[in-house]
């Protein structure tokens, strides 16, 4: 969608006149005052058109996705808005160079290079022909955008019936293609004739394609008849309050026409008072299909009367937020179909007139890879199957179909309702969340996305805004989480406190939408299956499973703003110098896990860069240059081979988030498996630093640690007991700290810490802690304890029991022991740890007895042993733990396994576990 290019421009725009980064441009322009007034100028105009324009295509909507003369008119604007990406990153470029070199490198240069004040002139000169372009365009739309367009256009009344015809479709199909849904339907059929007379709203919920309106219409027909009345409505996002009123009218009097005419000269206020008035003497059956809002709920549950009489109102959506509106526990989330369900679903449409729908044997393989690809979603295995029917029944044939399945997807005239169901979910997605989602899709099928990294890699990419006293990061999650709400990217998994941790993207959704970035010049993809040479007119470049390095320039490349790859099987990258020094205007260089050895020195030109990200990679050095990235937001550099930071490092002050841990040996027996960096004098110009993982402790970076008022995630390595009391003072000071790590220098190093900051959720402390037991220790009484949620320790060598202190922290959901703890027994007492989902126990070698009372650890999912000695049986009382999922074991004697084996209470719970010879 063009919307997307033409507001990552308007924003690019603002930047720029913002925040007095026009005020940088010092008195070595004085002369060119006219031309620096002249561009701003300029800007602000293009800026004010480009946002015309933008709600104008917002309004267009894809009511004119294949009306080729709007679509010919909208790529000129994206090109126009392209262009001027181009001269802002310019202008910024410009103001960068004087503002940090001055003004007597340019006259030793001589004005020869393209950052001298003469091309002040020049950018001022091409934004005046945007002003030129853009009011052609304007002109060129009013003279023959509008000779095209004819008949009902507006777009509500488009989306409104495009709405209602996918609506119908999924109405009108058969019992047969209700697959797999006998579970939900069950449940549906019993929630509708509860003894409950209380009013029940129930919701379905689940992306598009997933059959809500097929299953509620399925159950409609059956059990509308066990009530008085029954409407079915079907609402869009660009509803009308007043239409849809009368359309559940003419559902309720369908058969009445007197009581239909008698209503036709109501005003809304009049039909909402009779309506009303009718439903609470009736018991009710009322479908709201396809809500998008819970404002559009919000209006008409006035009407909607809680009479008692057992009436029931049902919602399909696919938006978390309308279903949240739901009766409690009346939430149907539907799922994708499970293999073999959508084996049957599609055999049935496939081969309607064979009998039992059976494959033939030589498609069965081709049948299974199609089937697959359709990911479960009944829509489109539907629609495939139907396609198939009427082709040739051949291996040739259908190995074809396989091989272009996203291809028909994206341009077969008879799969056009997949892509609108699927398009109106993205369609009404709000601006900012577009950007995000496309993004998304740049990258591999199946891809899982960490959820903090991709926070990151938004907030580098400009999409996220800032909203009131919120960080960045914390408004980038609140659109992750919107995302997830509205069923357009996949929750895979959550942390242990329940934050999501790990998500992907569905990927028929992905296909479309990778169809959308090419069109927009979004961006694009690369991999080895790609055919010809890398030619490109993106701003974004991600490239995957690629066997061969790229050795050679391609067109594009001095355009792009990202490049991305993933990939960490390369066996080279050689392209990244030809970036430095081509592509002077990128943004984001994620190269994690590439052999690279050497970064270029001309990477510090790069001054737009915000995101470098090396982690895993051979890279032993950082120039001297990386100080000249004044933009630069986040630095990752985890498990390289760095061994020191240039002292250049704390320069960028926009500093956010910076990864500098290196991996030592990979045994974690060793304390010293991790380590961190030091960091050179300076520590403290980076004020808005948020993650700073890992600082090797040394006098001068602890003195300065106070100074970080913004972390939020902080890990320590080779601390000593003569830090402690400047860490402590700092930590007082961080008000945000959520996540802290300390490792001490070595095993008997004691690790002083008698508070902790009032907002810490996770608490890692490898060392060992003051009198080895917490009876004593303020560390875990103190209010900061209170909100901890995870706490690891490590090489405490404690020696008395410290659950009872620990069961004071009732909100610990994790809890993890590595050689914490000499004595022989650990009980759990009844009511302890009431939140606690994961236990993990290792390397605890005088530990014999472990027991759990009943009503212990009542929430416990996951109970891990590890290396543990002495135990010989069983722990007592895990029968107790009904909440258990898994139980793992690691490094166990064989006598020890046979026991675990045949209790009952654990079978079938046993994950992984390791024999110990």
């Amino acid at each position: 969608m063009a919307e997307i290019v033409i507001l990552l421009a308007i924003k690019k725009i603002g930047n720029a006149l913002a925040n007095g980064a026009a005020d940088q441009v010092s008195m070595q322009f004085a002369k060119y005052g006219k031309q620096k007034v002249d561009l701003q100028g300029s800007m602000g105009r293009v800026a004010r058109e480009l946002r015309v324009i933008h709600d104008v295509v917002c309004q267009m909507d894809i009511r004119n996705s294949n009306n080729q003369v709007y679509e010919g008119w909208l790529e000129e604007v994206r090109k126009v808005a392209h262009v001027m990406e181009d001269i802002v990153d310019e202008y910024l470029y410009l103001i960068d160079q004087e503002h940090d070199i001055g003004y007597c490198f340019y006259l030793k240069q001589g004005f020869r290079k393209p950052g001298s004040l003469l091309y002040l002139n020049q950018i001022a000169f091409k934004a005046k022909e945007i002003e030129k372009d853009l009011a052609h365009l304007s002109e060129i739309k009013n003279r023959w955008v509008p000779m095209i367009q004819n008949g009902d256009t507006s777009s509500s009344n488009y989306i409104v019936k495009r709405s209602q015809d996918l609506a119908n479709i999924s109405r009108s199909l058969d019992e047969e293609d209700l697959v797999g849904v006998d579970k939900n339907r069950e449940i549906l059929e019993q929630w509708l004739a509860g003894a409950d007379l209380e009013c029940s709203v129930i919701a379905l919920l689940g992306m598009g394609g997933l059959g809500k309106t097929t299953l509620a219409a399925n159950v409609y027909r059956k059990e509308r008849e066990q009530f008085q009345c029954h409407a079915w409505v079907s609402i869009s996002q660009t509803y009308s309050r007043e239409d849809v009123l009368r359309n559940t009218f003419k559902e309720l009097f369908k058969d009445n026409v007197s009581v239909l005419s008698n209503t036709a000269a109501m005003d809304i206020t009049c039909l909402e008072e009779t309506l009303k008035r009718f439903l609470e003497q009736h018991k009710y059956l009322i479908i709201l299909d396809d809500v998008w809002t819970p404002q559009a709920f919000d209006d008409l549950s006035r009407v909607l009367i809680h009479n008692d009489k057992g009436s029931r109102l049902i919602i399909t959506t696919r938006e978390g937020d309308v279903a949240a509106l739901a009766s409690p526990g009346h939430i149907l989330k539907l799922e994708a179909l499970p293999e073999d369900k959508a084996c049957d679903l599609f055999h049935k449409k496939a081969f309607p007139t064979d009998k039992n729908h059976e494959c033939p044997a030589e498609l069965k393989s081709l049948s299974h890879e199609i089937v697959s690809k359709c990911k479960g979603l009944p829509l489109i295995i539907v629609s495939i199957g139907n396609l198939l029917r009427v082709r040739e029944k051949t291996v040739e044939e259908w190995r074809r179909i396989n091989y272009q399945l996203s291809w028909e997807l994206i341009n077969n005239l008879r799969l056009d309702h997949i892509r609108n169901v699927l398009h109106l979910s993205f369609i009404y997605l709000p601006a900012h969340l577009k950007s995000c989602f496309l993004y998304c899709s740049l990258f591999p099928e199946d891809y899982l996305f960490k959820r903090k990294q991709l926070v990151r890699l938004w907030i580098a990419e400009g999409f996220i805004e800032e909203r009131g006293e919120s960080t960045l990061e914390e408004v980038a999650e609140g659109y992750l989480k919107e995302l997830i709400d509205r069923n357009m990217l996949q929750l895979v998994k959550r942390n242990s406190f329940g934050r999501t941790k790990k998500l992907r993207m569905h990927d028929i959704l992905r296909e479309l939408a990778v169809d959308l970035c090419q069109k927009d010049c979004f961006g694009v993809t690369y991999e080895d299956k790609c055919v010809g040479s890398l030619e490109m007119d993106g701003r974004r470049l991600v490239m995957h499973k690629l066997k061969k390095d790229i050795q050679h320039s391609f067109s594009g490349i001095h355009q792009l703003r990202t490049v991305i790859v993933v990939d960490d099987n390369m066996p080279s990258f050689t392209l990244l110098p030809l970036l430095c020094k081509k592509s002077r205007y990128m943004t984001v260089l994620e190269l994690s896990g590439l052999p690279i050895e050497k970064i270029p020195d001309a990477i510090g030109d790069l001054f737009s860069l915000r995101h470098l990200g090396l982690r895993n990679s051979k890279v032993k050095m950082l120039p001297r240059s990386i100080e000249k990235l004044s933009n630069l937001l986040t630095l990752d550099l985890y498990r390289s081979d760095i061994r020191y930071l240039p002292s250049g490092v704390v320069k960028p002050k926009k500093l956010r988030h910076l990864f500098a841990e290196k991996m030592n040996y990979l045994d974690w027996r060793d304390i010293h498996s991790h380590s961190g960096m030091t960091i050179p004098i300076g520590l403290g110009n980076l004020t808005n630093l948020q993650t700073l993982r890992t600082l090797e402790v040394q006098g001068e970076s602890v003195r300065h640690l106070g100074e970080l008022r913004q972390l939020r995630s902080l890990r320590l390595s080779n601390v000593k007991g003569i830090y402690c009391g400047r860490i402590r003072e700092s930590l007082v000071q961080m008000q945000y700290l959520s996540k802290l790590s300390v490792n001490a220098s070595d095993e008997n190093e004691v690790l002083l810490l008698n508070v902790l900051p009032p907002n810490l959720q996770t608490l890692s402390l490898r060392g060992r802690l003051e009198q080895g037991s917490l009876d004593e220790s303020p560390l875990f009484q103190s209010d900061g304890g209170q909100n901890l949620c995870a706490l690891a320790l490590s090489w405490s060598q404690l020696r008395k029991d410290p659950l009872p202190s620990l069961s004071l922290l009732s909100n610990l959901t994790l809890l993890h022991f590595t050689r914490a703890y000499n004595g022989e027994q650990l009980t759990f007492l009844t009511g302890w740890f009431p939140k606690l989902k994961i236990l993990f126990l290792r390397d605890l070698p005088n530990l014999n007895q472990l027991e759990i009372q009943q009503g212990a650890m009542a929430g416990l999912e996951r109970l891990s042993l590890v290396n543990l000695n002495s135990m010989t049986e069983v722990p007592p009382g895990i029968e107790f733990l009904v909440s258990l999922q898994y139980l793992v074991f690691h490094e166990i004697t064989g006598d020890f396994l046979t026991l675990l084996r045949e209790c009952s209470a654990i079978r079938g719970k046993l994950w992984h576990h390791t024999l110990r010879l």
